[in-house]
């Protein structure tokens, strides 16, 4: 059985992303996983980086990382990244040197090693925009930026990517159709 560890971050509890956590925390749990909840929003993370060293919290999400075997985000995609406070988690929680360090090279060159490779990564994300969009226009680059710059780099390369487009206009049906797929998802943990 596998510890997995969430990080929720939006701030409406009837949000289409509190229907995704929801269904994947009830689907893990039925398999026998055991599962640490963080709520950025209800538990009122500061968000704000200002070089200072790792508070309590910072310190007790990286323990909670420790403990467990995979790392859950579920957010929204806003402005082509996710909201200030899942980024400012990711700042101050997946920051070097715990997450990972620079091996210099020559110079100022060096490449990251990452202290995380045992973990394994799932990213839930709702987009507003359609995927023709997102593809076309934007690159893929939530999906890019998360995968390559967060979580390759903290050493985790088992990442899973799971995308929903257009959610404030799809119906019931595609809802449905989802949370299906996270459910799926979380089957395959």
């Amino acid at each position: 059985m596998k510890k997995i560890f969430i990080v929720y971050g939006h701030y409406d509890e009837k949000s289409f992303n509190a229907a995704i956590r929801d269904k994947f925390v009830d689907t893990v749990k039925n398999n026998g996983h055991t599962v640490d909840v963080v709520d950025l929003y209800k538990e009122k993370f500061d968000p704000v980086f200002s070089g200072e060293k790792p508070d309590e919290i910072v310190l007790d999400h990286r323990g909670r990382i420790e403990k467990s075997d995979v790392i859950v985000l579920i957010a929204p995609i806003w402005n082509f990244r996710m909201p200030a406070i899942v980024e400012g988690w990711i700042d101050k929680v997946l920051a070097p040197p715990w997450a990972f360090r620079f091996k210099r090279l020559f110079g100022n060159y060096g490449y990251p090693i990452g202290n995380l490779k045992d973990k394994k990564a799932v990213v839930f994300c709702t987009y507003g925009s359609p995927q023709f969009a997102v593809r076309t226009f934007f690159l893929n680059m939530p999906t890019k930026r998360l995968r390559r710059g967060v979580f390759n780099i903290c050493g985790i390369t088992d990442v899973t990517y799971k995308r929903y487009f257009a959610v404030p206009f799809v119906g019931v049906i595609k809802r449905k159709k989802f949370l299906k797929d996270v459910q799926k998802t979380a089957n395959n943990i």
